[in-house]
């Protein structure tokens, strides 16, 4: 068995989408998917794609992303109702949203969201950053922090989780050193959105073997605190030069 991971696929793109559609269960039906997030805004493509890879895996695992949860066009009341669709798009397409236990591997979603601890967005971020206008949330979640500690909160219960492996996975970044050094400062300007501090505590205490996560569009694997930090992002068909454009085999056993 092989562990497969790959995020930001962003269907919305045809050559994107036809991708995802072609990897084919010949290949891969022995193996898992981890797909950390951000595939589409659009719930039909979204069980579109949720249909195929769970034909095509013997597991795909899911934790959405934050364009997942844009509701500007898809007539939800809120970005917390879309997350709750999407957890039941999940049980009825066979796509794991929870902890998954496989004899001597467990694999857990880590839900989460930016919280401002990479530092503060400028003004340039807060009006250019789409999620600000495209997410929507309920009156006892008015900032950033709030919606960071929502989630935050509904991975408690699985922080305890001990096997001989176990695989994390999130949508943001557990921490901002996962970053390449070599990004330059004018690019950096997007940190704030990136992630949250107080996820990476949470990975600490889980302490995995392997921690996936997407989001930055960088690709990276790096091994910091005896933690191995992956990002496998397929990103936009333009963005050739930081991604692989293909899966990622991250464990095989």
């Amino acid at each position: 068995m092989r562990v497969f991971a790959v995020s930001d696929i962003h269907v919305d793109y045809e050559e994107n989408l036809a991708w995802i559609l072609s990897l084919g269960r010949e290949q891969y039906a022995n193996d898992i998917l981890i797909l950390a997030g951000d595939v589409t805004d659009k719930m039909s493509l979204l069980e579109q794609v949720f249909t195929s890879l769970a034909a095509t895996f013997k597991a795909v695992l899911f934790v959405p992303g934050n364009h997942d949860l844009w509701v500007q066009e898809e007539g939800f009341d809120c970005s917390l109702s879309k997350f709750e669709a999407i957890a039941e798009l999940c049980k009825s397409c066979g796509v794991h949203a929870d902890v998954l236990e496989l004899s001597e591997i467990s694999f857990v979603p880590l839900y989460s969201w930016y919280d401002f601890s990479f530092g503060e967005p400028d003004r340039h971020l807060r009006r250019a950053w789409r999620d600000f206008r495209a997410c929507s949330w309920p009156e006892h979640l008015p900032a950033s922090e709030d919606v960071s500690e929502y989630f935050l909160k509904l991975n408690i219960p699985n922080l305890a989780t001990r096997n001989k492996t176990v695989i994390s996975f999130s949508h943001f970044l557990p921490r901002i050193d996962v970053m390449p050094t070599g990004i330059p400062e004018k690019r950096r300007n997007v940190y704030p959105v990136l992630g949250s501090e107080a996820l990476g505590v949470q990975v600490k205490q889980l302490n995995p073997t392997i921690h996936v996560y997407g989001h930055s569009h960088v690709n990276q694997a790096i091994d910091l605190d005896d933690i191995h930090y992956v990002n496998n992002a397929f990103a936009y068909p333009r963005e050739v030069h930081i991604a692989r454009k293909q899966l990622k085999c991250i464990y095989e056993c």
